[in-house]
């Protein structure tokens, strides 16, 4: 690593909020500081609610804990716009949070998606998804742990 790489200037860096805060948020920032989570998922529909451009490969975000305090910076490396239905393998494994198949994967996010809290982000109280929902795939790497 260089030497800008290990302490990257955050200050004009945009926020990476994995899920709300809570029990979850803590799991996956977790999950990232210790490499274990490389992949994320979003929503088309989420991004174009809030306004927001799909990640850029190479952009760099600032990932925050539940307290909102900085704790890594990382770096996209990957970004593919897919159907549900098409989200692989590989993909749900590197997510880092212990699901065996794209099954279980696809169960757990969908809780995600269909609870009070996210219809509530998307002002949409009915809001689903299903096999056709376009889904932002995203990789990314670790460039440096803010806790050090």
């Amino acid at each position: 690593m260089t030497t800008s790489e290990q302490h990257p200037r955050r200050e004009n860096l945009p926020k990476a909020e994995f899920a709300f805060p809570g029990p979850l948020r803590d799991r996956l920032v977790a999950a990232i500081l210790d490499g274990s989570k490389t992949s994320t998922t979003g929503l088309v529909v989420d991004y174009e609610h809030e306004g927001e451009a799909l990640p850029e490969v190479g952009s760099r975000s600032v990932v925050v804990d539940s307290d909102d305090r900085p704790v890594g910076i990382i770096e996209v490396t990957g970004v593919r716009v897919v159907p549900l239905a098409e989200v692989d393998l590989a993909h749900a494994l590197d997510e880092g949070e212990g699901y065996a198949d794209v099954a279980a994967w696809r169960a757990g996010h969908e809780r995600f998606w269909h609870s009070q809290e996210m219809r509530a982000a998307l002002d949409d109280p009915g809001f689903t998804v299903d096999d056709s929902t376009p889904a932002v795939l995203e990789r990314f790497r670790l460039v440096a742990d803010l806790r050090r």
